[in-house]
């Protein structure tokens, strides 16, 4: 499976997850010059940026662990230009969540972290 499909799969996996769990999908690979959005859910009046990530191998401390102080950055610049691109979603509360996938591709553990970070 090349990168692309493995990040597709997962990304899929995701968005059952987060849909069996009641979560709205608004968007997905969203992009634009700041960077790409996995996906973008709604919970209730929460708007919930998501991040995949999938690791093989958990050297490193795996997926949730790579999502480190640049890639922070990158998705909350990403989240403010979708936040410009849809001014009525500007308005409802925000988070950050991290899904993370670790292990055989066949069978991943996985870690959903909500509220992975904040923004200041």
């Amino acid at each position: 499976m090349t990168a692309a499909a493995t990040g597709a799969h997962f990304e899929q996996a995701a968005l059952q997850r987060l849909e069996q769990a009641d979560l709205k999908l608004v968007e997905r690979n969203w992009r634009s010059r700041f960077g790409e959005l996995d996906l973008v859910m709604r919970e209730g009046d929460t708007l919930v940026f998501v991040e995949v990530r999938y690791r093989r191998h958990a050297g490193f401390g795996g997926g949730a662990a790579s999502v480190g102080p640049a890639k922070r950055e990158k998705l909350t610049r990403a989240a403010q230009g979708f936040l410009q691109a849809h001014p009525k979603l500007a308005k409802l509360p925000c988070r950050f969540d991290v899904i993370a996938f670790d292990g055989i591709a066949d069978a991943p553990s996985c870690d959903w972290q909500r509220g992975a970070f904040d923004i200041y």
